[in-house]
């Protein structure tokens, strides 16, 4: 799996894991802070979530054009700097006024230049490294690996968002209730039914005792958002962390940082096309570009309809083996624990096997006694479940690696195009399943902003989020893979941007279903999802020729 990889790999892997987990630690409460900070409703919340996530995404076609001119490591260096001075403002705490609204704006749009500068160029330099014909077999495994490791930062992003919280929550006497903001802006803005009233003034009460929902409204929102501004500021500690490592480790890939002009200027030989081939090229990775725009709309629902779809409908509490979910620290020793198992297969010493042996079992019960300890019941938030999905990228990687390896040594192993056709067929089975779990679910409309009486089981979640899990193994890494082997020399950069540009109107699409939320029932949002992916696959498997074609 490891063996036979350049260090480079391992460098910028970790270099990637430290922004991700920074990244993902804002993105895991970003719904939530918009909602309980500016009283959004669920659309205007999801527009301004897509825009950001289409900025993030998009703005990788400019870094992509720049780099392939000044340079790949100017880029990321530059896009660092930028970033973290985007997280910082993003940090600091302001009022819910005008102002506020436009601070936010203004840190949102340089985390997107500064990501769009990194993100894309980081990809390209280890797309380079197996440009070597010494590594060449293994691109497509180092990017499944290099995957692996943003995902070990994105699974314990949720978990420190969640801590921060409840901590600032915790030092002014308050916990988290999902009910809270909502009912606090209706009070606030004179628009709660009696109803609601009540239910509010029994929040207070257990809370602070005060009879004055004026001013705990005011003090739950003015509390609950500077804690999540302060589970912001996480991610410009992870940035410190990235760039040590990229600039200590960077000997280790500093041969990958060359653009075609610098490889010129040095006189390294690059593979050379006709216009002919340059074209083909260019036209297959479009093709598989329009693809992918519907799978990221329908994967990034994890922090749009189905965070609040965490809020508002699943049970806030977990109980029997569902509880070893929601511990971030059993969940990394089952995952380290698969690698571990692996290793007994393929130690090629019997030494090797018994201490991946006896580690596994460590690890497991390592695992069980954290889960022996838990709570009969234990309280959960919607930013939890977005743990799984990292965790699920991390654990099934090396089975991943494992069956497509086997199928290699037989010849049979699908192209990256074939690939993304089954992801796209098995992201609609993961809302399928949500689908069927929301059957007789009161509709958004009707619950008027408040958590559904009827909550269902976290296992209707986790099960969507371990099968679309499969459906992004399938797309993500192997689309990252296919770019950086077919894309021309000289077009590198800028097609590893229009990836991220088509995962940004993808992102863009995100807000269909949250501007659906409120007018549809709920089983007609996965509905609409589920017949883009069967739609999508339907069309890659129809030019599947020409794609794979282009790549010989």
């Amino acid at each position: 799996m490891f063996k036979g990889q350049p260090k480079g790999l391992f460098a910028l892997a970790l270099a990637n894991t430290g922004e991700r987990f920074g990244y993902y630690t804002m993105l895991a409460i970003f719904m939530l802070f918009l909602q309980a900070k500016f009283g959004f409703s669920a659309a205007v919340a999801g527009q301004i979530y897509a825009i950001f996530l289409a900025g993030v995404y998009f703005m990788p076609l400019f870094g992509g054009w720049l780099a392939d001119k000044i340079g790949f490591g100017k880029c990321v260096t530059t896009g660092i700097a930028v970033m973290f001075l985007g997280y910082l403002a993003l940090a600091i705490p302001t009022d819910a006024d005008t102002m506020g609204k436009i601070a936010m704006f203004c840190a949102l749009a340089l985390i997107a230049i500064g990501t769009g500068l990194f993100k894309g160029n980081l990809q390209v330099m280890v797309g380079n490294l197996y440009d070597d014909p010494r590594y060449s077999s293994k691109r497509d495994a180092a990017f499944s690996l290099f995957y692996m490791a943003i995902n070990i930062g994105a699974m314990f992003a949720p978990g420190m968002a969640k801590y921060v919280t409840n901590f600032f929550l915790g030092k002014d006497g308050l916990y988290y209730d999902a009910n809270i903001p909502s009912l606090a802006h209706q009070f606030l803005d004179g628009t709660i039914t009696a109803e609601n009233s009540a239910k509010l003034a029994d929040l207070a009460s257990s809370m602070t005792g005060s009879a004055d929902l004026g001013a705990f409204s005011q003090l739950y929102i003015d509390k609950l958002s500077t804690a999540y501004s302060y589970g912001f500021g996480v991610a410009c500690i992870s940035l410190i962390i990235s760039v040590l490592i990229y600039f200590c480790c960077r000997p280790w890939f500093k041969h990958a940082d060359v653009n075609a002009k610098q490889a010129e200027a040095a006189h390294i030989k690059e593979q050379e096309l006709t216009p002919a081939q340059t074209k083909s090229r260019i036209v297959a990775l479009l093709l598989v570009f329009a693809v992918v725009i519907f799978f990221w709309m329908a994967f990034h629902q994890n922090g749009a309809t189905m965070t609040i779809f965490a809020r508002d409908y699943t049970q806030p509490f977990a109980e029997g083996f569902t509880r070893i979910g929601f511990n971030i620290w059993s969940l990394f020793l089952i995952a380290v624990s698969i690698y571990t198992l692996f290793s007994i297969f393929q130690s090629e010493t019997k030494k090797g096997k018994t201490i991946s042996a006896i580690a596994t079992a460590a690890l497991w019960a390592g695992a069980y006694a954290i889960y022996s300890t838990m709570d009969a019941r234990i309280s959960i938030q919607p930013s939890d479940f977005q743990q799984f999905n990292p965790f699920f990228v991390v654990a099934l990687t090396p089975v991943s690696l494992a069956i497509f390896g086997s199928l290699a040594k037989k010849g049979k192993e699908p192209s990256a195009p074939r690939k993304i056709g089954l992801g796209m067929l098995v992201a609609a089975v993961g809302f399928l399943i949500l689908t069927i779990g929301s059957f007789g679910l009161a509709s958004p409309k009707e619950l008027g902003g408040t958590v559904s009486d009827v909550l269902v089981s976290p296992n209707w979640l986790i099960s969507t989020y371990l099968v679309l899990t499969f459906a992004e193994l399938l797309l993500s890494p192997m689309g990252i893979s296919f770019v950086s082997k077919v894309a021309p020399p000289k077009y590198k950069g800028m097609m590893m941007g229009c990836w991220f540009a088509a995962t940004a109107i993808g992102n863009y699409l995100v807000s269909i279903p949250a501007l659906l939320w409120d007018k549809v029932p709920l089983w007609g949002v996965w509905t609409l999802l589920i017949s883009l992916c069967l739609v999508s696959a339907i069309f890659i498997f129809s030019i599947m020729k020409k794609l794979e074609s282009a790549t010989n």
